[in-house]
């Protein structure tokens, strides 16, 4: 379960650094990780962020030479439920290939907030994806020697562009076809845990029950999309 924090603005915080991760050849070598695909994120997220000081170098060279912390689990704060001055605790793990407690790998599911609330129809700017990799990478070749806290992951699309499926209640989520799936993001994109069912081989229904803060946000919009749709009934009649 989640833990509570009786802190008033907790920042998401990076723990349980893993052996053999100084380097991102060793990152991805851990995470089973192509290290192409890896740079390929990386460049990209670097070309989204404001040129200055803090930036990261976009030469593949030397970003491959820069030290590399991966960890095993993301703590990430959430309002609580009508409570806004305290929150939750959500830990994502990202084990990579590694076993987690004498069981298998795990890398959980997440809410990333890629946009804002007009994108993704009734998902509101957020997607369904699965965390591959947890690192912090330091850019020793600038002056100001910045920290970067990132999350490598797996992205799942939203069926029938965010829409709940009406018949039962649900947003479905998907693998992408003709896209890439992998991206690189601040741990501060990751805004809580998320709970998916495999519905098929390629397709995933969002469990929106998985804490009562969850609930309420999908709750109002399920409602809203239900006037709407009986709305929209009634006027074809």
């Amino acid at each position: 379960m989640p833990a509570f924090s009786s802190h008033s603005t907790p920042r998401r915080v990076l723990k349980g650094r893993m052996k053999n991760t100084s380097m991102l050849t060793e990152l991805c070598a851990t995470h089973n990780i192509h290290y192409s695909d890896m740079m390929q994120e990386i460049l990209c997220y670097t070309r989204q962020t404001a040129a200055d000081d803090r930036r990261l170098p976009a030469d593949p060279t030397e970003l491959g030479l820069l030290p590399i912390e991966g960890f095993a689990r993301l703590e990430i704060p959430v309002a609580d439920f009508q409570k806004t001055d305290r929150f939750q605790i959500h830990r994502a793990r990202c084990t990579g290939t590694k076993a987690f407690r004498n069981g298998g790998p795990r890398n959980d599911w997440v809410w990333v907030q890629t946009g804002g609330e007009a994108n993704y129809r009734d998902l509101r700017g957020r997607v369904v994806a699965r965390l591959l990799a947890l690192f912090r990478i330091r850019n020793i070749l600038s002056e100001a020697g910045a920290v970067h806290r990132l999350a490598l992951v797996c992205i799942l699309d939203p069926v029938n562009i965010g829409r709940f499926h009406i018949a039962s209640g649900y947003i479905r989520v998907g693998r992408r076809v003709n896209a890439r799936d992998m991206r690189i993001v601040s741990i501060g994109a990751v805004i809580g845990q998320a709970q998916v069912i495999p519905r098929g081989e390629r397709q995933w229904i969002v469990n929106h029950r998985i804490d009562l803060r969850t609930f309420n946000k999908i709750y109002e919009i399920i409602l809203s999309n239900y006037v709407q749709y009986l709305y929209e009934l009634r006027l074809g009649t």
